[in-house]
């Protein structure tokens, strides 16, 4: 039986392939990534990938998902109950170390063009957000929680992506730490 056959009677193809793009994500970036170099990567024939991805944006939705729970676990494990604006800054440093965690992994999720049909990505990105509105709403139960949620997501993900872009300095966690819970807070104490 060939290395392909094998691989693919594995039972567990999907995430065969889900791993095998995750890899290559993070060795080489988007550029070097196709369902042919994930099929190469995961034992199986050229073919193999098409059973569960209709193409290369498929693949990528499928992998920005996963990402999202793992963003979404990561946050929990972070603070499993957040309520205040104190702990929403926890949240904003924990999402910041999941982007430098998970470099190739978080452009994948925010700046790689995905499929927006994709029921898997959507369920993803629509329990993320869900998450931060219920977190705003009981940090902020007088705020406009859609405007807060969506200007306290900004400012975290601008941090992640100018902590990524080498912006600001990441020379260890306490600096990126440090940083991010000195913007957060600047924000969360303006007088209104």
């Amino acid at each position: 039986m060939s290395q392909a056959t094998a691989s693919y009677h594995h039972g567990d193809l999907r995430a065969a392939c889900l791993r095998a793009a995750r890899d290559l994500l993070e060795e080489g970036g988007h550029s070097g990534l196709s369902l042919r170099a994930v099929a190469r990567r995961a034992g199986v024939s050229p073919a193999a990938p098409y059973r569960h991805y209709a193409d290369r944006e498929a693949l990528l939705s499928a992998v920005a998902a996963e990402g999202y729970r793992e963003l979404a676990g990561h946050l929990a494990a972070a603070h499993p109950s957040p309520s205040t604006p104190d702990d929403l800054v926890d949240l904003a440093v924990a999402y910041v170390r999941f982007a430098l965690d998970h470099p190739a992994l978080f452009r994948v999720m925010f700046a790689e063009p995905c499929d927006p049909g994709s029921p898997d990505r959507v369920a993803a990105t629509t329990a993320i957000n869900d998450y931060l509105h219920s977190v705003v709403r009981r940090a902020f139960p007088t705020a406009d929680a859609e405007a807060m949620a969506a200007a306290l997501w900004a400012l975290a993900h601008g941090l992640a992506f100018l902590h990524l872009g080498g912006k600001f300095d990441t020379s260890s966690a306490e600096v990126v730490a440090g940083k991010v819970r000195t913007t957060m807070s600047a924000l969360l104490t303006l007088p209104t």
